[in-house]
């Protein structure tokens, strides 16, 4: 409690008030936030299937016979990690800059928010679909994904152009490129990248923040690859890798990092750490639904999540945490302070359905303080 009182106390600054400059990329999504009957009694009542596991139940229970499985839209809503995230900076008054799948020739209606908060937007295609099963315990993102396959470094030339492109990754604080997963061609996008930065001079050196966002279905030769050009990032950015405790378990089993038990079992703070000294990055972060490590320079810090059963919405919630967490590291502060930051952020969005303003970010750590 005593340090989330000094991080309230920290950010009531008036001179902490932040203003960074990102440029976030590449997917974009129309989400369709889905709920799961369980029973229906009338027009206007039903309860909701509230766990993965009865969803599971259900369905096995079915195998050789057939069931009709109901589903509820509830919202619809932007999407994508990039776009979440992005919005999420865009609450607390950053400076973003926006490429990516929202629309063509016109973007998506649903991006107008988003669109009007960043600084500039470039589309670069049609944005792909997502209907997200929520659960209290987690949820499943069922995926209609063609048009991400144009995402590649040809698009986003023929879109922006190279000036606009050396600037968009050069003159800003943060890069954030992110769901490297559903892009399949982020891997020789990158390849073009690398070289496209060898012949720049950097004024400075930008920190580079990358989620691979669940990468299960993707070759192990696929995630080593990515590694490797990650690693190579280094050369021209601070490069963070953002993990949730999934993500993590699988790279570890990529990397094939000796751990005290399965990846699956052992604490986040050894994982994330082993992670680290495999990867030698800039930093690795590492966040799970109650808690979240990370490890910089050799030095982990680890710290709880204001937990809660009933989530309002959960789909973004990791997008929100990567928001706060790099807009913490911009700010300057600690290890913990910035997962604090992280945490408080998506703990905000799960129950409000909505990106936190600065303000409310500080309401919200007040709120947990008092919890504890």
């Amino acid at each position: 409690m005593a340090k989330l009182i000094k991080l309230s106390q920290l950010l009531g600054q008036a001179d902490l008030k932040p203003q960074f400059r990102f440029t976030i990329g590449f997917d974009g999504f129309v989400d369709e936030i889905i709920e799961v009957v369980d029973q229906r009694f009338s027009s206007f009542s039903y309860t909701r299937i509230k766990t993965i596991a009865e969803l599971g139940d259900r369905i096995s229970r079915s195998t050789n016979l057939s069931t009709n499985i109901e589903l509820v839209p509830r919202i619809v809503k932007l999407g994508g990690n990039g776009p979440i995230m992005a919005n999420a900076l865009c609450a607390t008054d950053q400076l973003v800059s926006y490429v990516g799948n929202l629309g063509m020739p016109q973007i998506h209606p649903v991006f107008n928010q988003l669109v009007n908060s960043c600084q500039q937007v470039i589309s670069i295609g049609e944005p792909a679909h997502t209907d997200a099963l929520e659960f209290n315990d987690g949820k499943i993102m069922l995926g209609k994904l063609e048009p991400l396959t144009n995402i590649t470094w040809e698009s986003l030339v023929a879109a922006a152009g190279e000036s606009k492109l050396k600037t968009l990754f050069t003159e800003v604080d943060l890069v954030a490129m992110v769901n490297w997963t559903m892009i399949p061609n982020m891997n020789q996008l990158w390849i073009k990248l690398l070289e496209f930065l060898a012949d720049i001079p950097m004024i400075k050196q930008p920190y580079l923040f990358i989620d691979l966002a669940d990468p299960e279905k993707r070759s192990r030769t696929d995630k080593a690859e990515a590694l490797e050009l990650i690693a190579g990032m280094e050369r021209y950015y601070k490069v963070i890798l953002g993990l949730n405790r999934k993500e993590a378990t699988e790279l570890a089993q990529v990397l094939d990092l000796d751990l005290s038990a399965s990846p699956e079992q052992v604490p986040i703070t050894e994982i994330t750490t082993q992670l680290a000294a495999k990867l030698n990055l800039w930093c690795v972060v590492v966040h799970a639904v109650d808690q979240a490590a990370a490890v910089q320079d050799g030095n982990l810090a680890h710290v709880p999540g204001p937990y809660t059963p009933n989530p309002v919405l959960t789909t973004g919630a990791g997008d929100n945490f990567n928001a706060g967490f790099c807009l913490g590291i911009l700010m300057g502060l600690s290890l913990e302070n910035a997962l604090l930051l992280a945490k408080a952020s998506s703990g905000f969005y799960v129950r409000n359905g909505y990106s936190p303003t600065f303000e409310q970010l500080k309401g919200f750590i007040s709120y947990w303080a008092e919890l504890l």
